[in-house]
């Protein structure tokens, strides 16, 4: 672009079209981007267009079934998703956030299998501040998080420790060791716990459980004989039988509470599991995403 025109044409220029660049760009797909910014994928293409008309460059080329930024979209990225940054900064720094003015809704996705738990505790913990505040536990879909994060769909998830993408930031929620559920409190040693019979939970049709990869790395197989796909149904299984069921001592203690069972110490090193608080980073600066980040973490005194 060259000349007083162009710099009149850039001063007339919808800002909005740089907030459609920025999310083709880390997508690298048009549906994708139309989906996390609620727009058909026909508008987000005329979008580009416009501001392709406006640079004078293609800014994307199609490959295979996305798209790739020209060398021009690489360096304008940067400055691009900066200066939006601190559009949203300027916001936020003129808005006083107050939870109980300001939050009415709450969408936090976890593990079905976490619910039981977690869910009873956050909820009594956000309506001490919040008494209307609307609260919707989801099905947490790892192969969507990052979409559904991104796109608004979910405010924060909550899962073991696992490998994310660059904009997806996450920090330790909770520790938990595993225990055995018994029908009878007795004490169990590693012989007794390995000649037993064993109920296993997992949603998946096949594959390890979630104790079971830990004891694998023990060199410990056991004899599984029940594989559930809910803690609660395997715990009631335990208390009409002599099976074994290995799980997570703060859902163990949960749910057996009102069953009868015994919740016993794990007779082996078998490593605990850590839950993770995940978020979108450039939900970071937002106000309700911090205070809620901030209660949660709270809520489950992690130091």
């Amino acid at each position: 672009m060259n000349g007083t025109n162009d710099l009149n044409k850039l001063d007339r220029l919808d800002l909005n079209l740089f907030r459609v660049f920025d999310t083709v760009y880390r997508e690298r797909n048009l549906t994708h981007a139309a989906e996390i910014l609620c727009l058909s994928q026909s508008a987000v293409s005329h979008a580009i267009g416009r501001l392709r008309a406006n640079l004078g460059d293609p800014l994307f080329v199609r490959e295979g079934q996305g798209v790739v930024p020209t060398p021009l979209a690489d360096r304008l990225w940067p400055d691009v998703t900066e200066a939006l940054t601190l559009f949203r900064q300027a916001v936020l720094r003129h808005h006083r956030f107050e939870p109980a003015r300001d939050l009415k809704q709450v969408t936090v996705a976890m593990n079905d299998k976490l619910e039981p738990s977690i869910l009873p505790v956050m909820a009594k913990k956000l309506h001490e501040t919040i008494s209307n505040l609307q609260i919707a536990s989801i099905r947490l879909d790892r192969h969507n998080l990052r979409a559904d994060l991104v796109a608004g769909r979910i405010d924060l998830a909550i899962d073991v420790a696992q490998t994310t993408a660059p904009d997806i930031s996450h920090t330790l929620l909770m520790k938990d060791e595993f225990a055995v559920v018994c029908r009878e409190n007795r004490q169990i040693s590693t012989e007794d716990y390995l000649a037993a019979k064993h109920v296993t939970v997992s949603s998946r049709r096949t594959g390890r459980s979630l104790e079971e990869y830990g004891l694998s790395r023990l060199g410990i197989e056991r004899e599984v004989v029940m594989r559930c796909q809910y803690y609660e149904a395997a715990c009631r299984l335990v208390a009409q039988s002599d099976l074994l069921l290995t799980m997570p001592l703060h859902q163990a203690t949960t749910i057996n509470a009102t069953l009868g069972n015994a919740v016993l110490p794990i007779p082996l090193p078998l490593s605990g599991i850590e839950l993770h608080l995940y978020w979108y980073k450039q939900r970071e600066i937002d106000p309700a995403n911090q205070w809620l980040r901030g209660e949660l973490i709270n809520m489950f005194n992690v130091t």
